[in-house]
């Protein structure tokens, strides 16, 4: 297929201006078959971007610049038409400046390379909950990755029309006069990498990187920045959360969603596998679900993606066995490093490495006795990934490609927190819910900055959505709001809770990492608990902060006697902490939204500072 075949009108124009401005040498429609995915994957090999893997098969291990190594918020932009509207937790620039700016760029960017269209969808093919999008891009590799975290290629062109989400991507290095790559991975400058969402038009353009969701546009670009805008003007949602299938002993289902920042366990609890008998975690998303409500007025949700895009370091056969088995073939990785045998190896994969390794910068070293490195010496960087489809994931639920979605029972939020947010409360009705969601966020340690200044701060990430909201969050807060408003029957909403694994007692000797919970596969005795409340059970008190549960409520056989011995102390109401919870949010958090935060939200947080002072 060429650009001429492509009958919609409004696409072909498009690809064809865009053409007029890269110009490119050639341009390829993709049609998304396996034949094409070798092909490009032998360009890769040949041009030495890629190495092939001994130990798993059809799997490549990629190197990406040390400049181009994650999503560089800096260099993100929501391009809305006035500042207020992107507000105050965005990177605004007006978007004629902007396209102006990026323009120039794109002049003849695509110099010596390949144009690839992309035409992809983000959820089942044909269900009325997906949406589809086109990306144009020069990255080999990004086509690599779009074939597994979407569905691409041929069959997706009879459900495009007009209303199909843009996407430019240039990695910004053109090749002249017959210049090459020779093994380097293509990039521009840092102060020359732009992402930018135009929610106003729908559209999305990102220049300069070649790195994950930078130029991966389908990932958080669309299925969340651009999607939140969407859903918003639709009356959906459009998040940053697992969805996971929960079956008790007596064979009921449960599905449940779940929204946390970044090293908060996400992937591990969509994963998971319980350590209670007879209960069975299987996955449906890992990263981002799209709600909308079903003829039954109950939330369904999609994941609109069809690979996981995952954090290397810090997995291992403990923390998540099931996504190290996902890919344990057909998977791609990047800035991992490679074994003597033909093998990946990270940090935190749970066993030494032997003899020498070559680390993610291209360097041969001698491997460590154990599986952890000094900070800045990491063999695999920090946030080396891979992608794998999520087919092959062990404990994908059958269901997950449902077209009309699964319908969602709860809700969870949650952050590190090792003081005073108790393992688990629930929310009294919607709004507390959007409230909780509202203050997520986890505390600032030593490891995670290097501003001494700002250790034991909150840094709140609201929904965990915060980097990746495509408008005002004041107004996004509104939009949960408006969401329970439009429910036909609110007893039909998901039941909305907070839970932390992360509380701490340093002096404590017995509790391995000082940890007062043990996480990973005793996390399902909590989801039982949630399990239950979504039944009504009467297994809860009414507490200052919402619903707990009652003593004897978490079911403690098997459990290590230590735990048991914290698990009062994780379930207690920390009045003090948390009315200095509710100073740092009245003072440092909700200012930031001035009259956008909505008044629903400041009577509940008054309320709740009554309820604690009583």
């Amino acid at each position: 297929m060429t650009v001429n075949d492509i009958k919609n009108a409004k696409v072909k124009a498009w690809v064809e201006e865009c053409v007029k401005m890269c110009e490119p040498d050639q341009v390829v429609v993709c049609d998304g078959s396996t034949a094409e995915y070798d092909r490009l994957v032998k360009i890769c090999v040949d041009a030495g971007l890629a190495t092939p893997l001994a130990k798993k098969p059809h799997s490549y291990l990629f190197r990406s610049d040390p400049s181009d190594v994650a999503r560089v918020e800096k260099r993100t932009f929501i391009a809305a038409k006035t500042q207020e509207a992107a507000g105050p937790t965005n990177n605004w620039i007006d978007p004629a400046e902007l396209k102006a700016t990026m323009k120039g760029l794109y002049k003849g960017c695509m110099h010596g390379r390949t144009m690839y269209v992309i035409p992809f969808c983000m959820g089942p093919l044909g269900s009325p909950i997906a949406k589809y999008g086109i990306e144009l891009t020069d990255s080999e590799y990004v086509v690599l990755n779009m074939d597994i975290m979407t569905r691409a290629g041929e069959k997706v062109w009879k459900y495009i029309d007009d209303n199909f989400i843009p996407c430019l991507h240039s990695v910004g290095k053109p090749l002249n006069n017959g210049e090459k790559d020779n093994g380097v991975w293509a990039c521009a400058p840092v102060e020359q990498k732009y992402i930018s969402q135009f929610p106003e038009e729908h559209l999305i353009w990102s220049y300069g990187s070649g790195y994950g969701g930078n130029a991966l546009l389908g990932k958080k670009c669309f299925a969340l920045r651009i999607a939140s805008v969407l859903a918003r003007e639709e009356g959906w949602l459009a998040e940053h959360m697992l969805i996971l299938k929960l079956t008790n002993p007596q064979g009921e289902v449960k599905y449940v969603t779940g929204a946390f920042p970044s090293a908060c366990g996400k992937t591990n609890l969509a994963m998971l596998i319980p350590t209670i008998p007879g209960w069975k975690v299987e996955t449906v998303g890992d990263d981002i679900a799209w709600m909308k409500f079903g003829k039954d007025g109950r939330l369904y949700a999609i994941n609109p993606e069809a690979g996981f895009f995952g954090v290397a370091p810090g997995t291992s056969a403990q923390s998540n066995k099931n996504a190290l088995e996902a890919a344990s073939k057909n998977t791609i990785f990047t800035n991992c490093a490679l074994t003597e045998d033909g093998d990946v190896w990270w940090e935190g994969i749970g066993y030494p490495a032997k003899g020498k390794l070559v680390d993610w910068k291209g360097n041969t070293r001698d491997a460590l006795p154990k599986d952890k490195s000094p900070k800045g010496e990491e063999f695999a960087h920090p946030n080396a990934r891979f992608t794998a489809p999520a087919k092959q994931c062990p404990c994908i639920a059958s269901d997950w490609e449902s077209p009309e979605g699964v319908p969602i029972s709860a809700i969870l939020f949650g952050g590190r927190r090792p003081s005073t947010i108790p393992l688990v409360h629930q929310s009294r009705d919607w709004n507390h819910g959007v409230f909780l969601g509202s203050i997520v966020g986890s505390e600032i340690t030593a490891a995670s900055t290097i501003d001494a200044s700002q250790v034991g701060k909150i840094r709140r990430d609201p929904f965990a959505i915060l980097p990746f909201c495509g408008y005002n969050m004041g107004d996004y807060f509104q939009h949960w709001i408006d969401v329970g408003n439009a429910a036909k029957d609110k007893d039909l909403l998901p039941k909305i809770f907070y839970v932390n694994w992360f509380r701490k007692d340093d002096n404590n000797a017995e509790l391995p990492g000082g940890f007062m919970w043990p996480g990973y596969g005793d996390n399902s005795r909590v989801l039982e608990w949630i399990f239950d409340r979504c039944d009504g059970k009467d297994n809860f008190i009414d507490t200052p902060i919402g619903y707990m549960p009652k003593e004897g409520a978490i079911n403690t056989d098997g459990l290590a006697d230590y735990y048991k011995k914290t698990l009062p102390e994780i379930l207690k109401v920390d009045v003090e902490g948390w009315k200095k919870e509710v100073k740092d949010i009245r003072e440092n958090h909700y200012p930031k939204f001035g009259k956008h935060l909505p008044k629903e939200l400041t009577a509940i947080l008054d309320e709740l500072e009554a309820r604690l002072n009583k």
